[in-house]
């Protein structure tokens, strides 16, 4: 079953520690609101490159949450550049991680930052 929500999500991020150069690590922490109801946690690795508007980051977070009235938890994949402005993402569910009522889960996230407000789109399938 093919299934899409929406929401808005607060987040939080703590550095952990300033690596050689411009690579940082940090705890990342969210709260889900609308169709994905829940919490996560996580890490990411960022860089940022000397020329303005240019980065990169990869992270893993674990998201324990109510979903298409389910329970469970699972992780999520980030892998995200932003080239001279121009941003481009991929969010994943990792095969296999969901437990729970959300066991079988997959699906992919999209992410709109705007000031102020983080949005998702989360395109999934939940055997059953």
């Amino acid at each position: 079953m093919e299934n899409e929500t929406s929401g808005t999500f607060e987040v939080n991020l703590t550095l952990i520690s300033k690596g050689d150069g411009d690579i940082s690590s940090m705890l990342i922490t969210k709260i889900f609101h609308g169709g994905l109801r829940g919490s996560s946690v996580g890490q990411m690795l960022a860089y940022r490159a000397t020329v303005e508007g240019s980065a990169g980051y990869v992270a893993i977070e674990r998201v324990t949450a109510s979903l298409g009235g389910r329970e469970g938890a699972f992780t999520l994949q980030h892998h995200g550049l932003l080239n001279r402005g121009a941003p481009s993402q991929t969010v994943v569910v990792i095969p296999d991680s969901a437990t729970g009522a959300l066991a079988g889960l997959t699906g992919i996230m999209t992410i709109t930052v705007t000031p102020g407000r983080h949005d998702y789109r989360f395109q999934y399938t939940l055997p059953g």
